[in-house]
């Protein structure tokens, strides 16, 4: 009985852990946003200079979140940050798409 208490315990101990580190918005926004690249790219309104760059851009903002879960927790001011930075990058995605480069010139 002991034993099944103590593993329940660290179970939920775990669990919560993982609660407090859980970011699907930026999960499914990184998601989104790698996709518009992707189809930049395939449509032709990105150069691969161009999507490489946003990729780089968008690694920053992985290595932000992987940092922001290190401790077990990811703060109000780390979500704003996250926000933040991936809304700099949704800017760049449009505006690289929309100039007047493409990788055909």
């Amino acid at each position: 009985m002991k034993t099944i208490c103590t593993a329940l315990l660290f179970s939920l101990a775990v669990l919560g852990a993982q609660a407090q580190t859980h970011t699907p918005k930026v999960d499914e926004r990184q998601a989104n946003q790698e996709k518009r690249i992707d189809q930049g790219v395939a449509s032709g309104e990105l150069t691969k200079r161009e999507a490489r760059k946003l990729e780089r851009e968008q690694a920053a903002v992985d290595r932000m979140e992987d940092k922001a879960k290190a401790d077990g927790k990811v703060t109000r001011r780390e979500r704003a940050k996250l926000d933040a930075a991936q809304d700099a990058t949704s800017r760049d995605i449009k505006r690289k798409k929309h100039n007047a480069r493409d990788r055909d010139h």
